[in-house]
């Protein structure tokens, strides 16, 4: 839910940069694509099934900058307040559903969104449709069908 009362455009455009700028700089010097999946994925597969892989250093680094970056800007300013209003069985459950999901779709929503559409990938712009229509979807489901039951 997006308090649009205390929304700052400055900061998400910000924010925004930061994203794009990021994705670019590790596609143009190192040639690779910023999708969290690919990227955790291939270190996930790497640690388990003891698969040697040269690049795995900066896979670390860019994980490592996402789990970073928070603390660094809470020196800054204030997180905004996480609030997860269902129970740790729906999560995993979520979490399966999301993991499967990207790997049957080639990528996740950084990867599609941010660096397929930039690349005009056709796949990725059909994924990012698709994940467009599937929250529009859920979320009308959710307040006007099943909200409506209870």
């Amino acid at each position: 839910m997006i308090d649009l009362n205390h929304f700052t455009p400055w900061t998400a455009l910000a924010g925004g940069i930061l994203i794009g700028s990021g994705t670019a700089i590790l596609i143009l010097f190192n040639g690779k694509i910023a999708g969290i999946s690919g990227i955790f994925g291939s270190l996930f597969k790497n640690a388990f099934f003891r698969q040697h892989q040269q690049d795995h250093h900066w896979r670390l680094a860019f994980l490592l900058g996402l789990i970073i970056s928070p603390i660094i800007w809470q020196s800054v300013s204030t997180l905004p307040t996480v609030s997860i209003e269902t129970d740790y069985f729906t999560l995993a459950i979520a979490g399966l559903i999301v993991g499967f999901s990207t790997r049957y779709g080639s990528g996740c929503t950084s990867g599609h969104g941010i660096c397929g559409l930039s690349r005009l990938s056709l796949r990725s712009i059909v994924a990012t449709l698709l994940f467009m229509a599937s929250g529009v979807v859920t979320v009308y489901v959710m307040r006007h069908v099943i909200g409506s039951l209870i």
